[in-house]
């Protein structure tokens, strides 16, 4: 056999293996988009730092919209704000990060505490609130 033919082989060989791979690559991403944990989950949440005055209420808030979670958040009297969120545990996971990592602009999070983690059937708020 020539080496021009080893070659052309050698090429469709891998040409082939490419396919296959490509193949269970896609299989796989759609495997991992169909386990996406769509448990509702609930959690409460504290936030300490430099988060009053800084309109961590209002960007908690629109963050909380956009992931498309329920619940509340509010100041308290010893200048941390307290918040309680409910959704897919997808989004409860981001937005905890989010909570702990990026506030408002203008917030300084020393740190951030979640309690009353748990599963649950259904929502028991409709829609997210700034409280008062």
């Amino acid at each position: 056999m020539s080496i021009l033919a080893r070659s052309l082989y050698t090429c469709r060989f891998f040409e082939i293996v490419n396919r296959v791979c490509l193949i269970q690559s896609i299989s796989c991403l759609s495997d991992s988009a169909n386990a996406i944990d769509k448990s509702l989950h609930a959690c409460d949440f504290e936030v300490f730092g430099t988060v009053q005055g800084v309109y961590f209420r209002q960007h908690t808030y629109e963050q909380a919209k956009r992931l498309d979670l329920v619940g509340w958040v509010k100041n308290t009297e010893k200048n941390t704000v307290q918040g309680h969120m409910e959704g897919y545990k997808i989004n409860i996971d981001q937005m905890k990060n989010w909570l702990q990592t990026t506030g408002s602009p203008k917030s300084k999070i020393i740190k951030t505490e979640f309690t009353n983690e748990k599963s649950i059937k259904k929502l028991t708020e409709n829609t997210f609130n700034i409280k008062r």
